[in-house]
């Protein structure tokens, strides 16, 4: 099974929204998001979970629309979540490959590293739960 931990892409400055949780994409994050789809169609997605956040869910509604896919909030990938709060969650998917949008501070929580918004991290799951790296895929240009 695989993750797809996805930062959401990019969005509008935070004065953009009178509340951070209703901040929208800005014009370069509608493309990132629409580029997302080609950039993960070679994986079998069976699920898209994402931050309730609107930024996170518009980063995922096109794929979701084009894998006939619903989305799934959790709070558990809203900013401030724990490391130990995703784990759970990953627990959860009965090996179904899925995509997770999250934000940047949970994957530092997860992963102990920067990433830029539109990145996705192609991520597996290791015997004993953890998540292990195989791939790092740059935001679409």
């Amino acid at each position: 099974m695989s993750v797809l931990l996805v930062r959401h892409a990019r969005a509008g400055h935070s004065t953009s929204a009178p509340d951070d949780h209703l901040r929208p994409l800005d014009e370069r994050g509608w493309e990132q998001a629409e580029k997302l789809v080609d950039t993960l169609a070679s994986y079998e997605v069976r699920r898209i979970l994402t931050s309730p956040y609107v930024r996170c869910r518009q980063t995922v509604e096109q794929l979701g629309r084009t894998l006939e896919l619903p989305l799934e909030e959790r709070g558990e990938l809203a900013e401030g979540s724990t490391k130990e709060d995703v784990l759970r969650l990953v627990a959860s998917l009965d090996g179904a490959t899925a995509v997770l949008c999250t934000h940047g501070d949970v994957v530092y929580e997860l992963l102990g590293e920067e990433s830029k918004k539109g990145s996705t991290w192609v991520l597996d799951i290791g015997p004993d739960g953890s998540l292990e790296r195989r791939d790092y895929i740059a935001p679409p240009a």
